[in-house]
């Protein structure tokens, strides 16, 4: 990832750089034939402008573009924009965009359309509240053109422009509506290389090849069919009996083992670099018990984040006791787990005013789980508290049922969550922890509503600090200061794969991994 203090004058011309990445190049792609793609959860739009959320993070980018795309190093690579310069105090980002592209229906793709998704992705999604946050005014001065003036440097800007974060959707389908509730967010209208055929609720969708598309003769396939299949175990049997030719992330970490010695199948164990997936224990901190540092250091004291490991990672995730992962350069390795000790535990619960009654207990509490996140973590947490007379109740719900009772109507107290690093701390861990960045109805945002002033500052400061060495020393102190605080309880790293049948090709040539866009993607003959 090309850091602030190392752009100084950073331009780039697609004639100088392909798009071929990590995966081995294949000289003669086969074209035509369908992909069936299984999704663990049927995701509530298609559209990531307003959202992080899984499955619209899959869907969208064959649909939409960003105008950059990323190598495993994370160095960018044009889609949209052809070219790219940084001024060099970082307060300019000057774009040339790819002419003669089409939007779907026909319409040109003008600078105007980029400017519009930017202040959209800006106000409306939980992580771009922070990555547009410094960006004070976007210019068009022609359709091939847009310059973002900025306040203050934002030296992860470049690398949020992919396009499942930073979407670039059609102004003339979005403006004057209201974006949440955009049609076009269900039925999307793309410069991609599918286009949108039908979504069947509860069932599948279809996406057709754009014939129209301007990187030709891509893409390869002629249709992707994705199969929503929310049981692991049923997907992990459709991968085995051939019905299914790729899943992310959708399989039980039990079966990784079993289905990477078949010999149809692929198993992709790599970590998904821009992704920079981090599971965490939150608390809702309008819960009064909850607001109690020596409750939540309680609970902290009798969760084993090995156990958790053991049993519902299969001992194929990496443990992190940090809110920043192991695979960020910001990770500080020092922080521990807190030790396992119940008997702290039970005397920190009595210190804070919650004895046990006649019946043992001494607190009820909601927990929830992404259904994302295995059950057993949720089950491995319920018998954890149980021990120390805190009885939590288990709720369970599908994706859309889950953001809304979470985000929306708050009716949880701890939830097992997935708010992945990405690619910088700024943009994947501050919307967490940012007292600015709690908002009703934003899914995966300042998830507890959780307000420190420290955090804040270290956080803010971080966010604009161009010099590397200050910027590290910023996230370590906001690291052992959400600690100390017990702000939640970070699990770490969970197994990432991606399996697919072996007559899949050039999959995941990117670092967005199932996040691309699948037009590099084709089935051998």
């Amino acid at each position: 990832m090309p850091r602030f203090s190392q752009i100084k004058r950073y331009f780039l011309y697609a004639s100088l750089i392909t798009l071929s990445m990590a995966s081995p190049v294949h000289a003669q792609p086969a074209q035509g034939g369908i992909l069936n793609w299984a999704l663990p959860v049927e995701p509530p739009s298609l559209v990531p402008i307003n959202t992080p959320a899984g499955g619209v993070i899959d869907v969208g980018p064959k649909i939409v573009e960003g105008l950059l795309t990323f190598n495993d190093q994370l160095d960018p690579k044009p889609l949209l924009a052809t070219a790219w310069e940084v001024a060099p105090d970082g307060l300019r980002y000057t774009f040339k965009l790819r002419k003669g592209v089409k939007w779907h229906d026909g319409a040109d793709f003008t600078s105007a359309d980029v400017a519009w998704s930017i202040q959209a992705n800006k106000q409306h999604h939980s992580r771009g509240r922070a990555t547009f946050a410094q960006v004070r005014e976007i210019q068009t001065p022609d359709p091939h053109t847009i310059v973002l003036l900025l306040d203050k440097p934002a030296p992860y800007l470049l690398t949020a422009l992919a396009a499942s974060e930073t979407p670039i959707v059609a102004r003339h389908l979005y403006e004057g509506k209201d974006i949440a509730s955009n049609p076009h967010n269900r039925a999307p209208v793309g410069t991609g290389p599918f286009i949108f055929k039908e979504w069947v609720k509860g069932s599948h969708l279809i996406l057709e090849r754009n014939p129209n598309y301007w990187d030709q003769p891509r893409p390869y396939l002629d249709k992707i069919v994705v199969r929503f299949i929310t049981d692991p175990s049923a997907v992990a049997a459709a991968l085995e009996a051939g019905s299914i030719d790729i899943a992310g992330n959708a399989i039980a970490n039990g079966d990784i083992d079993r289905l990477g010695k078949l010999p149809h199948l692929n198993v992709d164990v790599r970590g998904w670099p821009w992704q920079g997936h981090h599971n965490q224990i939150l608390f809702n901190f309008d819960t009064p018990a909850l607001k109690n540092r020596d409750v939540r250091r309680a609970i902290a004291h009798v969760i084993s984040v090995d156990q958790i490991n053991k049993l519902a990672w299969y001992g194929k995730g990496v443990p992190s006791a940090s809110a920043i992962g192991v695979a960020s350069r910001y990770h500080d390795s020092s922080i521990a787990f807190h030790e396992i000790d119940p008997k702290k535990a039970e005397a920190l619960l009595d210190q804070a005013g919650y004895p046990r009654g006649a019946d043992g207990k001494r607190l009820t509490l909601r927990l929830l789980y992404n259904p994302y996140r295995p059950p057993q973590i949720a089950e491995i947490i319920r018998q954890s508290l149980q021990r120390i007379g805190i009885d939590a109740s288990i709720k369970s719900y599908d994706f859309a049922t889950y953001t809304k009772t979470v985000y929306t109507d708050r009716d949880f107290d701890i939830t097992v969550e997935g708010l992945s690093n990405v690619f910088d701390p700024t943009v994947g861990v501050q919307r967490g922890y940012w007292s600015k960045n709690f908002k009703i109805g934003l899914p995966f945002s300042n998830t507890g509503n959780y307000v420190n002033p420290e955090i804040d500052r270290l956080l803010e400061a971080a966010a604009v600090e161009p010099d590397e060495a200050t910027r590290k020393d910023l996230f370590l102190q906001f690291q052992k200061t959400l600690w100390e605080d017990v702000a939640g309880i970070d699990l770490g790293k969970p197994p990432e794969t991606v399996v697919s049948n072996v007559k899949v090709k050039n999959a995941v040539p990117t670092a967005e991994r199932l996040y691309g866009s699948f037009s590099e993607l084709y089935l051998a003959p």
